[in-house]
């Protein structure tokens, strides 16, 4: 089996296809989707979760181990999640048996050409912004294929396959390792630019030429709509139309935000209100970009505006755990996927103008050790809306030992502390709880921020308030 060939849909039928790493949310609903188009699918994972035992209900095998024996003995082709690496035993066991292998994105890319692909791509907003878009599009009887990065209960999970078999195929656009450059969509989104990834990127202009690369990957008859504050360097000379969408009044589309209150024109004439169900204007400019897609592939602004008001966000992106009871007294607990400088700024300070929280707590632990060190000083800017700021150890995922050394959670305590912020460094999550527990004081809004696991203090919150 090949992927060379990019003129051409990929034919699916029949092959045998083994997923390593099929748990994850990308990697679950890929398997349902090229099962659709004909395949065997197999699996592979070393955690046993919802997503697992979904897939196993729906007739897709999944082995909770990752050994040589683990790869099926009729095997056309092997798919890794991005967190499988070359020496995985599964991976070394395919390459003895000269199956190929072939990373999520590139099989997502190339399933992209037998489909009417729509990516969604930005260095934020990715997962929110197709998950609103699919809730759109699925309101409006449009019935898309999607696959998002995210758990978003309302639309059905991470995943889905059309039944009527919808030539739609939404999906997020990582530009981690460049792998959106395998893509093939019809019509993508370009919600911003910012610095990250500085372990694959150089600088910001590398960058930006990445999302050049990707957006040239739009035919003629495609379309883009982008970020006003980006177009110049990343659109010019794209063949396909390309429109801007922003808050600045030169915006094709502008999003105005008053309070809870979103008003989006189009060229100066009033097309779209809406109640924002999701606090702060980057949720706003997501709904907005969703908006507009929606509308672009036939959604009504009627039904657009009411599925908006209507749409209950998706895990861990601003979500509402809920009232606990706590010695000190009534608790909110919050959690958010946040782990970049702006994320972070932006989802505080919407906490805060939205909630009017007594004090607001930030459980926050930094992912990856190079994005922490390349981004130390904006990290520690951007926390001004937080009272307390917590930090566990930094994540580790991706980097070399090396790295792992070069930075750790009390440098971003230490420059927090002098920028008069109070904070502490404090591990493990068992710790924060017991902590949290002593200090929380009525009216408190306790948030926990990160791509980890961090997420597992306000559960343990949740839990241990549910004994009560």
């Amino acid at each position: 089996m090949s992927l060379t060939n990019d003129d051409e849909p990929f034919e699916l039928s029949t092959k045998s296809i083994h997923f390593v790493g099929i748990g994850g949310c990308g990697m679950s609903g890929l398997s349902r989707i090229v099962r659709s188009r004909g395949a065997i699918c197999t699996g592979s994972d070393m955690t046993d979760s919802d997503v697992v035992q979904g897939l196993i209900h729906d007739g897709i095998p999944v082995l909770l181990q990752q050994t040589a024996q683990s790869v099926p003995r009729q095997c056309d082709m092997m798919v890794i999640s991005a967190a499988i690496k070359a020496d995985h035993p599964e991976v070394t066991e395919a390459n003895r048996r000269k199956i190929p292998v072939v990373k999520y994105a590139q099989l997502l890319g190339k399933l992209m050409i037998g489909y009417n692909g729509i990516a969604i791509a930005g260095t934020h907003g990715k997962s929110t912004t197709t998950s609103i878009l699919c809730h759109l599009l699925i309101q409006a009887k449009l019935d898309p294929n999607f696959i998002v990065g995210a758990t978003c209960k309302q639309i059905g999970g991470g995943s889905r396959v059309s039944t009527t078999h919808s030539d739609l195929l939404l999906a997020e656009a990582c530009e981690f390792d460049r792998s959106f450059h395998n893509f093939h969509p019809t019509h993508a989104a370009i919600l911003n630019v910012e610095e990250d990834h500085l372990d694959i990127y150089k600088n910001l202009d590398e960058i930006i030429e990445a999302f050049h690369v990707f957006a040239q990957k739009l035919p003629a008859h495609g379309s883009l709509l982008i970020d006003h504050d980006v177009r110049t360097r990343i659109a010019a000379g794209l063949e396909c139309d390309v429109q801007t969408i922003g808050f600045a009044p030169l915006a094709d589309w502008q999003v105005i935000v008053n309070g809870t209150s979103v008003v989006l024109k189009h060229q100066a004439s009033l097309i779209a209100q809406w109640t924002n169900p999701m606090p702060g204007e980057h949720m706003a400019y997501n709904a907005a970009v969703a908006a507009v897609m929606a509308h672009h592939r036939g959604a009504t602004w009627p039904i657009i505006e009411q599925s908006l008001e209507n749409f209950r966000g998706l895990d861990r992106r601003m979500q509402h755990l809920g009232q606990i009871q706590l010695p000190g007294g009534q608790v909110m607990l919050m959690d958010d996927y946040g782990h970049h400088p702006t994320e972070v700024d932006t989802t505080l300070r919407a906490l805060k103008r939205h909630y009017l929280p007594k004090r607001l707590i930030c459980i926050f632990q930094p992912h990856q050790h190079s994005r922490t060190r390349f981004l130390l000083d904006q990290f520690a800017t951007s926390f001004s809306a937080a009272d307390m700021v917590i930090v566990p150890e930094i994540y580790f995922v991706r980097d070399s030992e090396a790295e792992r050394h070069s930075v750790s959670s009390h440098d971003l305590v230490t420059r927090l502390k002098k920028k008069n912020i109070d904070a502490i460094q404090l591990d493990p999550f068992e710790r924060i709880t017991e902590h949290l527990i002593e200090i929380a004081q009525d009216g408190d809004l306790i948030v926990t921020m990160g791509a980890g696991p961090v997420w597992k203090v306000s559960h343990a919150l949740l839990k241990r308030h549910s004994k009560n």
